[in-house]
Protein backbone atom coordinates (compact mmCIF):
# COMPACT_ATOMS: atom_id res chain seq x y z
CA UNK A 1 0.00 0.00 0.00
CA UNK A 2 2.85 2.97 0.50
CA UNK A 3 4.14 3.79 -2.37
CA UNK A 4 7.09 4.62 -3.41
CA UNK A 5 7.41 8.66 -3.67
CA UNK A 6 9.78 8.63 -6.35
CA UNK A 7 8.12 6.86 -8.45
CA UNK A 8 4.98 8.59 -8.04
CA UNK A 9 6.95 11.48 -9.44
CA UNK A 10 8.69 9.99 -12.32
CA UNK A 11 4.83 9.18 -13.26
CA UNK A 12 3.83 12.53 -13.02
CA UNK A 13 6.61 13.73 -15.26
CA UNK A 14 6.49 11.45 -17.91
CA UNK A 15 2.82 11.81 -18.28
CA UNK A 16 2.90 15.87 -18.36
CA UNK A 17 5.91 16.22 -20.36
CA UNK A 18 3.92 18.09 -23.69
CA UNK A 19 3.66 21.60 -23.42
CA UNK A 20 0.19 23.51 -24.09
CA UNK A 21 0.05 25.81 -27.42
CA UNK A 22 -0.61 29.05 -25.63
CA UNK A 23 1.88 28.42 -22.87
CA UNK A 24 4.25 31.03 -23.53
CA UNK A 25 1.23 33.40 -23.59
CA UNK A 26 -0.38 32.14 -20.80
CA UNK A 27 2.96 32.54 -18.86
CA UNK A 28 3.54 36.37 -20.36
CA UNK A 29 0.33 37.18 -19.18
CA UNK A 30 0.58 35.66 -15.70
CA UNK A 31 4.25 37.29 -15.00
CA UNK A 32 2.51 40.88 -16.57
CA UNK A 33 -0.20 40.44 -13.59
CA UNK A 34 2.44 39.88 -10.92
CA UNK A 35 4.54 42.52 -12.01
CA UNK A 36 1.87 45.27 -11.34
CA UNK A 37 0.55 43.87 -8.22
CA UNK A 38 4.18 43.70 -6.86
CA UNK A 39 4.51 47.64 -8.52
CA UNK A 40 1.17 48.59 -7.04
CA UNK A 41 2.33 47.25 -3.68
CA UNK A 42 5.55 48.95 -3.48
CA UNK A 43 3.82 52.51 -4.28
CA UNK A 44 1.24 51.21 -1.66
CA UNK A 45 3.91 51.33 0.76
CA UNK A 46 6.16 54.02 -0.23
CA UNK A 47 2.88 56.09 0.48
CA UNK A 48 2.53 55.27 3.90
CA UNK A 49 5.88 55.63 4.94
CA UNK A 50 5.57 58.74 2.99
CA UNK A 51 2.87 59.92 5.23
CA UNK A 52 4.48 58.91 8.45
CA UNK A 53 7.42 61.19 7.73
CA UNK A 54 5.55 64.05 7.28
CA UNK A 55 3.48 63.26 10.23
CA UNK A 56 6.65 62.92 12.28
CA UNK A 57 8.55 65.89 11.01
CA UNK A 58 5.56 68.16 11.59
CA UNK A 59 5.27 66.63 14.85
CA UNK A 60 9.27 67.19 15.10
CA UNK A 61 9.45 70.55 14.26
CA UNK A 62 6.17 71.76 16.43
CA UNK A 63 8.00 70.16 19.52
CA UNK A 64 11.43 71.87 18.76
CA UNK A 65 9.56 75.74 18.14
CA UNK A 66 6.97 75.12 21.54
CA UNK A 67 10.33 74.37 23.72
CA UNK A 68 12.53 77.47 21.83
CA UNK A 69 9.34 79.60 23.33
CA UNK A 70 9.30 78.47 26.36
CA UNK A 71 13.20 78.56 26.28
CA UNK A 72 13.40 81.82 24.90
CA UNK A 73 10.84 83.13 27.74
CA UNK A 74 13.17 81.98 30.08
CA UNK A 75 16.07 83.55 28.92
CA UNK A 76 14.23 86.99 29.22
CA UNK A 77 14.27 87.04 32.54
CA UNK A 78 15.20 90.66 33.73
CA UNK A 79 19.02 90.26 35.73
CA UNK A 80 18.81 93.70 38.07
CA UNK A 81 22.08 93.08 39.42
CA UNK A 82 24.75 89.64 40.02
CA UNK A 83 22.63 88.68 43.12
CA UNK A 84 20.00 87.47 40.68
CA UNK A 85 21.86 85.52 38.35
CA UNK A 86 23.90 83.53 41.28
CA UNK A 87 24.41 83.07 45.03
CA UNK A 88 27.71 82.94 44.98
CA UNK A 89 27.46 86.33 42.95
CA UNK A 90 24.99 87.49 45.22
CA UNK A 91 27.84 86.83 48.29
CA UNK A 92 30.71 88.97 46.15
CA UNK A 93 27.62 91.67 46.05
CA UNK A 94 26.69 91.96 49.33
CA UNK A 95 29.80 92.36 50.21
CA UNK A 96 30.80 95.11 48.06
CA UNK A 97 27.65 96.98 48.64
CA UNK A 98 27.83 96.63 52.18
CA UNK A 99 31.49 97.87 52.41
CA UNK A 100 31.13 100.70 50.18
CA UNK A 101 28.19 101.91 51.90
CA UNK A 102 29.96 101.29 55.11
CA UNK A 103 32.42 103.31 54.27
CA UNK A 104 30.20 106.21 52.92
CA UNK A 105 28.71 106.33 56.44
CA UNK A 106 31.45 106.66 57.78
CA UNK A 107 33.14 110.16 56.22
CA UNK A 108 33.03 113.12 57.72
CA UNK A 109 31.68 116.23 55.97
CA UNK A 110 33.29 119.46 57.02
CA UNK A 111 33.84 122.78 55.19
CA UNK A 112 37.94 121.65 54.06
CA UNK A 113 36.69 118.40 52.74
CA UNK A 114 33.32 119.03 51.17
CA UNK A 115 35.09 119.94 47.84
CA UNK A 116 37.28 116.51 47.86
CA UNK A 117 34.54 114.70 48.71
CA UNK A 118 31.63 116.21 45.72
CA UNK A 119 34.41 114.93 43.24
CA UNK A 120 34.68 111.27 44.31
CA UNK A 121 31.09 111.33 44.92
CA UNK A 122 30.96 112.39 40.99
CA UNK A 123 32.90 109.58 40.23
CA UNK A 124 31.32 106.86 42.17
CA UNK A 125 28.02 107.94 40.69
CA UNK A 126 29.26 107.73 37.25
CA UNK A 127 30.49 104.12 38.15
CA UNK A 128 27.25 103.72 39.64
CA UNK A 129 25.24 104.59 36.15
CA UNK A 130 27.98 102.44 34.53
CA UNK A 131 27.32 99.50 36.97
CA UNK A 132 23.21 100.10 35.19
CA UNK A 133 24.75 100.20 32.12
CA UNK A 134 26.54 97.03 32.14
CA UNK A 135 23.69 95.30 33.94
CA UNK A 136 21.15 96.63 30.85
CA UNK A 137 23.46 94.80 28.41
CA UNK A 138 23.75 91.73 30.59
CA UNK A 139 19.92 91.45 30.42
CA UNK A 140 20.60 92.57 26.42
CA UNK A 141 23.60 90.07 25.50
CA UNK A 142 22.47 87.13 28.09
CA UNK A 143 24.99 85.66 30.32
CA UNK A 144 28.84 86.03 29.62
CA UNK A 145 32.01 85.78 31.69
CA UNK A 146 32.93 89.65 30.54
CA UNK A 147 29.94 91.42 31.56
CA UNK A 148 30.11 89.43 34.81
CA UNK A 149 34.01 90.78 35.63
CA UNK A 150 32.79 93.97 34.23
CA UNK A 151 30.50 94.23 36.69
CA UNK A 152 32.62 92.71 39.63
CA UNK A 153 35.73 94.71 38.76
CA UNK A 154 33.03 98.16 38.88
CA UNK A 155 32.01 97.39 42.54
CA UNK A 156 36.17 96.86 43.52
CA UNK A 157 36.44 100.08 41.93
CA UNK A 158 34.21 101.95 43.73
CA UNK A 159 35.36 100.37 47.21
CA UNK A 160 38.83 101.28 46.38
CA UNK A 161 37.88 104.99 45.61
CA UNK A 162 36.41 105.00 48.80
CA UNK A 163 39.45 103.96 50.48
CA UNK A 164 41.73 106.12 48.80
CA UNK A 165 39.17 108.89 49.29
CA UNK A 166 39.13 107.99 52.89
CA UNK A 167 43.41 108.20 53.06
CA UNK A 168 43.33 111.53 51.50
CA UNK A 169 40.62 112.61 54.17
CA UNK A 170 42.93 111.35 57.06
CA UNK A 171 46.28 113.22 55.16
CA UNK A 172 43.82 116.15 54.93
CA UNK A 173 43.05 116.16 58.67
CA UNK A 174 46.77 115.24 59.57
CA UNK A 175 48.03 118.01 57.81
CA UNK A 176 45.34 120.53 58.96
CA UNK A 177 46.14 118.90 62.51
CA UNK A 178 49.58 119.98 62.08
CA UNK A 179 48.98 123.50 60.70
CA UNK A 180 46.82 124.04 63.89
CA UNK A 181 49.85 123.25 65.78
CA UNK A 182 51.97 125.06 63.73
CA UNK A 183 49.92 128.24 64.32
CA UNK A 184 50.04 127.65 68.51
CA UNK A 185 53.42 127.42 68.51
Amino acid sequence: MPKDLREMLQEEIKGTGKLSNNHRSNFEAKLQKELHSTKNKNYQFLKIAASFLVIIGLGSSIFYFSNSTVTNTAEKVQIESLGSISPELKKIENYYLVSINSEISSLEETKENKELLDGYFEKISELTEDYKLLTKELNEEGLNEKTINALIDNLQLRLKLLYQLKEQLNELKNLNTSENENIQI
